[in-house]
């Protein structure tokens, strides 16, 4: 019986706590996975950043990428190895670097979603270009901004078009507010959007690959606990209706790691925010729920590396167009997106092989978190974003959240 290692690679940027946690997880898990009759292991190591030949080999079977939606030269080598080697990444960056916000919107308002009204608005201001005087003179259609507020209704919102962890979101509860909002914007295309409101639910769907993981979110909250503790918020009907939403949406765009953000008013679940496919993995914000996604971190890759899942390059629409075109209410298509997106995820297939290779990954993580390597890897976060006078304070706070997940879903 011969060993064949699988190789893991971290593209990662100011990423601190989930990598250290995720490797010293493997460490304990020490897999040995049969296969053809020999013996898989794996091998994680973090990726540099470097010059590379366009013909070099990757020695990478599988790419956990946190890096690429804005440092170009790691996207360039990721597209390369896709392109060149075979490499397995997720997420997709072609997908990531062309499908921002408004693409997102567009697309599931075809598949039926009730997303709010949105209209996009040209700049405020230009970056000044040779042809931009004689483009604008000929074509820029003079238009009124506060005619929008009647059509959209108030409140409503004033937010970048390709988005960005809340850069430039402006809530507008009149015409004054939107007129000062646009007036604000400067280059920035955006976006004006009707709100959801009043809501009764802001729900975070968080999906990695055919895992999801629902979280009670407060916006108005500090960034620490907007991530709410809160359990069994919805009913359970409800969680399969937001995690066929969000396999929908990451399936359609070839997104595996990616979240949404859906408001409940008057019982009909509304996305709101659902191009992020890097989506928040730190413990200073995730805390009670970090331990969740760092074993999907685990799950997903391990299983992508060592089925040789065949990464999808390209992507294709039209199933679930075809539905969208159908016969039928949206739960009905809903329930038909779903399929495609179980489907294209493997569903089946990574549920049998984690019950069978990863059976030992819930009390070995379990432990893992109750360590002191763990802590420190807390101690890290939050000393590199909080001043020193609360790291001890934060520290314990975020530990003593694991420790309760510890105690009441860890096992």
């Amino acid at each position: 019986m011969t060993e064949i290692t699988r190789n893991i690679g971290l593209s990662l940027g100011a990423d601190i706590c989930w990598p250290a946690c995720y490797e010293g997880i493997m460490r304990r898990l020490d897999l040995r996975i049969p296969h053809q009759g020999n013996t898989l292991r794996m091998h994680v190591e973090r990726v540099t950043i470097e010059p590379f030949d366009l013909m070099q080999s990757c020695k990478y079977d599988v790419v956990i990428d946190r890096l690429t939606h804005w440092y170009h030269t790691s996207r360039e080598w990721i597209k390369k190895a896709i392109v060149m080697n075979d490499l397995y990444v997720f997420n997709n960056p072609w997908a990531v670097q062309s499908m921002e916000k408004h693409t997102s919107y567009c697309a599931m308002m075809r598949l039926g979603m009730p997303i709010p009204g949105t209209w996009m608005i040209p700049p405020k201001d230009y970056e000044p270009t040779p042809d931009l005087q004689p483009t604008l003179s000929r074509y820029a259609k003079l238009f009124d901004v506060g005619r929008l507020g009647p059509k959209l209704g108030y409140p409503l919102f004033v937010k970048p078009y390709d988005g960005g962890g809340w850069r430039g979101v402006t809530r507008c509860p009149d015409e004054a507010k939107l007129r000062q909002a646009y007036d604000e914007s400067g280059k920035t295309v955006m976006h004006v959007q009707a709100a959801v409101a009043p809501f009764d639910r802001f729900v975070r769907c968080i999906g990695f690959g055919p895992q999801t993981h629902s979280v009670l979110y407060d916006p108005d909250a500090p960034l620490h606990d907007r991530y709410t503790m809160q359990r069994d918020f919805i009913s359970q009907k409800e969680l399969d209706h937001l995690r066929k939403i969000t396999l929908t949406i990451n399936a359609f765009f070839g997104w595996e790691f990616n979240s949404c953000e859906s408001l409940r008013r008057d019982g009909v679940w509304h996305p709101i925010d659902f191009a992020n496919p890097c989506p928040d993995s730190q413990v200073t914000s995730l805390h009670y729920h970090f331990p969740w996604l760092v074993k999907s971190y685990i799950k997903w890759s391990v299983f992508c590396a060592a089925t040789k899942r065949k990464m999808r390059q390209t992507l294709d629409w039209t199933p679930f167009y075809e539905i969208a075109a159908g016969e039928g209410t949206f739960e009905e298509k809903l329930d038909q997106y779903a399929q495609i997106a179980d489907q294209r995820f493997e569903t089946t297939r990574f549920e049998e092989f984690c019950d069978k290779h990863l059976g030992h990954l819930d009390e070995v993580a379990h432990e893992f978190f109750g360590t002191e390597e763990a802590k420190t890897a807390v101690r890290q976060k939050v000393t590199a974003l909080f001043p020193q006078h609360e790291i001890d304070q934060f520290t314990e706070l975020f530990f003593n959240r694991i420790q309760e997940w510890r105690r009441v879903e860890g096992r």
